[in-house]
């Protein structure tokens, strides 16, 4: 499934985890894999705006996702070059236009996720009249999505204590981003689409995290009309999606789920009868445990 997708996760990816010694419930010596976290620090031209707390793969698209989740960067914006060093852990995004967030940057709010993100304190700005397009989703896309994602290689089997987000078209998941906040995961997508010129309309987010108000807000930003998730959700979360039309699935597991917006748009094209349960190491996964 792997050979699939244009961005897989790389769970053998040298910089992403390290062997760890510890004791096991009897005393035992155990090695295991654990995921690394390393900062990142981001600059918007010659200003630095946030350090982020990441697994360190792909910095251009998390720092562009950012900015442009964040509402500083604009869709309209010419990006002139995004530079990463490796060295200093940093990435710096240059724009043609001139940028200054100072203000911006003294209003921060800290978000729900369980790797502790901030976003800023202006979160609704961008989605006064936003209305997504009315895609229709046909149910048997859901599970198929599922049962792909959930067998696909990653390092949340690899090791646990990790988000995924995926990208989706009709039934096929294109790009897979993972990080130690599902926040990291859905920005790198964000910048993804926007270097790599993608359309949001015709597409679907699939997250392992909870369905709360900062995702269903960067999931509207991004135009991407359809948001589904294993976990639950918030209730802010369901009513931001109901103001702009996203479609909001959560509570995926094997033939069951939950929708609490947009319901009219789904197409009921299988029988839940028919879908088999999923196999008990995935049962977890949204719980960020190692199976």
């Amino acid at each position: 499934m792997a050979g699939t997708y244009l961005i897989a996760p790389d769970p053998d990816g040298a910089r992403l985890t390290r062997i760890v010694r510890g004791l096991d419930q009897t005393g035992a010596e155990q090695d295991i894999r654990v995921v690394e976290e390393r900062p990142l620090t981001i600059f918007l031209n010659g200003q630095e705006i946030v350090t982020a707390m990441t697994i360190g793969d792909h910095p251009a698209y998390l720092a562009v996702g950012f900015l442009l989740n964040q509402g500083m960067l604009r869709p309209e914006d010419v990006i002139l070059g995004v530079d990463h060093d490796e060295e200093v852990e940093a990435v710096v995004v240059r724009t043609a236009r001139q940028t200054d967030y100072e203000e911006k940057l003294r209003k921060k709010t800290r978000t729900s996720g369980c790797a502790v993100g901030t976003v800023f304190g202006d979160m609704m700005a961008g989605l006064e009249g936003l209305v997504l397009p009315a895609s229709r989703l046909p149910v048997s896309d859901l599970y198929a999505l599922a049962a792909a994602i959930n067998t696909t290689p990653s390092l949340y089997l690899a090791a646990g204590a990790i988000h995924g987000t995926v990208l989706c078209q009709g039934r096929r998941p294109l790009v897979y981003m993972e990080d130690v906040g599902r926040h990291n995961a859905v920005d790198k997508i964000a910048g993804w689409m926007a270097l790599e010129r993608v359309g949001a309309t015709d597409k679907l987010l699939y997250t392992t995290g909870r369905l709360t108000s900062e995702m269903v807000i960067k999931t509207a930003r991004m135009g991407v009309p359809a948001l589904a998730s294993r976990s639950g959700f918030t209730a802010w979360g369901v009513e931001i999606a109901r103001q702009v039309g996203l479609t909001l699935v959560g509570r995926m597991r094997g033939h069951r789920f939950v929708c609490l917006s947009g319901a009219e748009r789904l197409v009921w094209d299988v029988d839940p009868a028919t879908i088999p349960d999923e196999p008990a190491r995935h049962r977890r996964k949204s719980a960020g445990e190692v199976p």
